[in-house]
């Protein structure tokens, strides 16, 4: 058996590392590339948001290079995540390639169900095998992680931007090699240290809250690394997602560690109070906590036609007026270009320096008071 999954993030990192303790041959997707994109849009439905067709093209680059099974998540509810894996299934039969696919369905709080759904596809490995598989994938979860949030907070206050980022890339390729939770923490600290130890600017630095859906907050290649950008425009990013909260709540019942979940969904309940699929409901309860913490914007990002995120974009102009707090929202697909969207960002990281500015002591003692733009 030759595993390949979809290619999401960095989160090939521990899903790979999963496998490997499973004692399965691992074939993980290439990196998302502009081919990968064309083999998913040439194949896939037109209506059919950007995700899929990113899956889609994954699933044949890795099964070009000897994977004969696919693991796939499952889904439900109103968001079309659900249908994912039978479409693509579909898809890549039509087409001639021979292969199986493993769905696994995430049902809340029963995490027992997936790990036997995960387990049965090593058959070899013991109950106590299987366990410490999990627990070294969740602490390569986290390492990863730790990088990330250290780079979203690091990038925009470095003077040297690209060396921070070139010390990030290479702590995700050693993170990934690694083989042990011991050598793990230890890599983690040493490249800890070799980002904190780079000289800081002196810049105005804005904090705007990244919400929106998964796939796209995940992966840099939908979002055309919107992370980076505003990081090299001196802008700290927060994300409403992060695997391991996801993961934690949705499949360790938030017993790993502390959940804010309860708290995100009652600060969306002033303006939406159920679930309308995807993390629709997240995206209004994230954009009030960062407005109540006192980002400067929000940036709400999903992919073209996504149902649940076009529903927390009708309720935003709200959320923006009267928590007042900026907002803009970009939707991606395949006809997106860089230019227009860099163009977009950089007018919106403008209106918010110029909106801070407005803010100082300096404009406040020349009389003007009001410096809300919404």
């Amino acid at each position: 058996m030759k595993v390949t999954f979809p290619h999401m993030g960095n989160t090939h990192i521990p899903i790979k590392a999963l496998l490997h303790k499973l004692k399965l041959e691992v074939i993980p997707p290439p990196p998302v590339t502009k081919r990968t994109l064309e083999l998913g849009i040439k194949y896939s439905p037109e209506y059919a948001c950007m995700p899929l067709k990113i899956n889609v093209g994954n699933f044949i680059e890795a099964i070009e290079k000897g994977a004969n099974t696919v693991v796939m998540a499952g889904g439900w509810g109103p968001c079309r995540f659900g249908y994912y894996a039978q479409v693509e299934r579909d898809i890549l039969h039509d087409l001639g390639y021979k292969f199986d696919m493993v769905v696994l369905e995430a049902p809340d709080f029963k995490f027992s169900e997936l790990f036997n759904q995960v387990r049965s596809l090593a058959k070899n490995v013991s109950l106590y095998e299987g366990l410490k598989a999990v627990n070294f994938a969740w602490h390569k979860l986290n390492a990863v992680e730790v990088l990330e949030k250290k780079l979203e907070y690091l990038l925009p206050r470095v003077i040297n931007k690209r060396e921070i980022e070139k010390i990030y890339d290479e702590g995700l390729i050693t993170i990934d090699k690694c083989d042990s939770k011991i050598e793990l923490k230890s890599i983690v600290n040493e490249y800890m240290n070799k980002m904190e130890g780079l000289s800081l600017n002196n810049a105005q630095i804005l904090k705007i809250g990244l919400i929106g859906e998964i796939y796209t907050i995940l992966e840099p290649s939908t979002n055309y690394d919107i992370i980076r950008h505003l990081g090299r425009l001196n802008v700290e990013i927060t994300r409403s997602i992060y695997t391991s909260d996801w993961v934690n709540d949705h499949l360790l019942g938030s017993k790993i560690k502390k959940s804010n979940r309860k708290h995100i969904l009652t600060a969306a309940n002033p303006y939406l109070d159920y679930w309308v699929g995807g993390h629709g409901w997240e995206t209004i309860g994230f954009a009030v906590d960062f407005a109540q913490r006192g980002f400067n914007g929000l940036i709400q990002i999903g992919p073209l036609t996504c149902m649940p995120e076009i529903v927390a974009h009708q309720i935003l102009g709200r959320v923006s007026n009267e928590e007042n707090i900026p907002t803009m929202t970009l939707y991606f697909d395949e006809h997106s270009g860089q230019a227009g969207i860099s163009t977009r960002i950089e007018a919106f990281v403008d209106m918010l320096k110029r909106k801070n500015f407005a803010c100082t002591n300096e404009y406040v003692e020349k009389g003007v008071v009001n410096c809300s733009i919404t």
